[in-house]
């Protein structure tokens, strides 16, 4: 998976967004600013379909509408607008018509300046996109790769808002935990991987493990030039891609791991890697 996977483009034209507080918003009226913002606002460099290509088959999405914009329409957010939510529906929707047995999850996990209208609008949006490629809400155990191919589902769209409820193709937000570390200290990371993998649901959800540093307004401050990926990214992804490699998948293991700039270091392959040991366990099994 990829975190804020729509973070590839984002506009330094566009006003800053209300995922933002005021003070920032202020700021914000200098260029220089919205240039720092940007440099800490983009966590992947790889669009929607390179990612695909490269293997992230879970994508992060935070979603806003534009204040004061005339209409419906959202877009991808974070701290500075994104692309139309609409665009890239279609752009990961092209991937899947070319790979009919890929599946795919669209996490929408955060929403701003958006009320019902918008939420119906966004929905909408959803199901013209992808119809009958949908996969309705099931008991998770249930939902493995052969029960999407032979019922030609290929996305499953997590939805944390209370209209979930209104659909039967939007999973609550509750079957898709991501605890967040909220930390620059790798090591705080790494133990809080650990921790909260020990307290990972048995059953009925599925799982994320949020393998990011989170800068500081500090951190930011200090380092304002550089950026979140000469910063954080860079010095502490072999330590992360360690622990990756140390893990299990499968009942109480990793499920999905999410991470900035997931093109580095051979991120998704390394991930990847860990169903050989499910592999490995059927064939000892057998």
């Amino acid at each position: 998976g990829s975190h804020d996977s729509f973070s590839y483009w984002v506009d330094e034209k566009s006003p800053v967004g209300p995922d933002q507080a005021t003070a920032i918003k202020r700021l914000a009226r200098i260029s220089l600013v919205k240039k720092i913002m940007k440099k800490w606002s983009v966590t992947q460099n790889l669009t929607f379909k390179e990612q695909l290509e490269g293997g992230i088959r879970y994508f992060d999405l935070r979603v806003s509408s534009k204040p004061g914009e005339i209409g419906q329409e959202i877009y991808f957010i974070h701290g500075l607008f994104g692309i139309k939510v609409r665009d890239g529906l279609m752009e990961i929707n092209a991937f899947l018509e070319q790979h009919p047995k890929e599946v795919i999850f669209l996490d929408f996990n955060h929403f701003y300046a958006m009320d019902d209208s918008h939420h119906y609008f966004l929905i909408n949006r959803i199901r013209s996109a992808f119809e009958s490629k949908l996969c309705s809400v099931e008991c998770v155990e249930y939902v493995t790769l052969q029960y999407m191919w032979e019922r030609k589902h290929q996305v499953l769209i997590f939805y944390h808002y209370p209209l979930f409820e209104e659909y039967p193709f939007l999973w609550p937000g509750n079957k898709m935990p991501a605890p967040w570390a909220n930390t620059t200290n790798v090591h705080k990371l790494l133990q809080f991987l650990e921790t909260t993998l020990e307290e990972r649901s048995r059953y009925g959800t599925f799982h994320v493990s949020q393998a990011i540093l989170t800068p500081r307004v500090k951190t930011i401050a200090r380092h304002l030039i550089r950026g979140l990926k000469n910063t954080l990214v860079h010095r502490n992804l072999p330590m992360i891609l360690n622990w990756v490699k140390a893990q299990k998948p499968g009942v109480m293991g990793v499920n999905i791991i999410t991470s900035d700039f997931v093109e580095l270091a051979d991120f998704a392959a390394t991930v990847i890697a860990l169903n050989n040991l499910l592999l490995e366990e059927d064939e000892s099994a057998i």
